[in-house]
């Protein structure tokens, strides 16, 4: 008799943690965490890029040593911030390695412009594979960011809403930091393209 009524106690404790939004907050954390994994392949692909494109880009010119220091560099530091589950639930973590991430992209479009200035170099298959795939590999990046983006949408929009806002306070589910970036005000002004030069 004793063992019916835990079993009955069992089934509406799991009967009331579905009602109450839990098994969500399960689904929904587990999409945002897939999300951001997915997110850092992307970002481990370019990673693993980089060192071609400057490897190529060395062997075919002796120019613009600076810049490609700066890629190796950016990379560096990229990829040495480690990134862990709880990451995603730390604000100053995220931006921290949405920084580093930035100044990469940063240094390969700086690499990428300067590359553009030499003929022989453009002529390379080897670059110019490689260039291809790092173009791909950015708008995979961008794909994944925007996937992430909605999975954490949802996830905080039932970390807000009641009541299963209830929930989350009862089971420690906070709202998680969205993907951010550092020049929003300079990215919401249209670029001016000028030929005359």
């Amino acid at each position: 008799m004793q063992r019916l009524v835990w079993l009955l106690g069992a089934l509406v404790l799991a009967l009331g943690l579905g009602g109450c939004g839990y098994n969500d907050f399960q689904r929904l954390d587990e999409a945002s965490n897939a999300a951001w994994q997915n997110v850092l392949n992307q970002y481990q692909r370019r990673a693993d890029l980089v060192d071609n494109l400057v490897a190529t880009v060395k062997g075919e010119a002796q120019f613009e040593q600076d810049t490609l220091t700066r890629v190796v560099e950016a990379r560096a530091k990229a990829t040495s911030i480690q990134v862990t589950p709880d990451t995603l639930n730390d604000p100053a973590a995220m931006q921290r390695f949405q920084q580093a991430q930035g100044e990469l992209s940063g240094a390969l479009s700086r690499l990428l412009v300067v590359a553009e200035q030499y003929p022989t170099l453009q002529a390379n298959k080897g670059f110019a594979d490689l260039r291809v795939a790092l173009e791909g590999t950015e708008n995979r990046i961008a794909v994944a960011r925007d996937t992430y983006i909605q999975a954490v949408q949802q996830y905080n929009v039932l970390t807000r809403s009641f009541p299963s806002n209830l929930t989350a306070k009862v089971f420690g589910y906070a709202p998680k930091p969205g993907f951010t970036v550092d020049n929003e005000a300079q990215i919401k002004t249209a670029p001016k393209v000028d030929f005359s030069k």
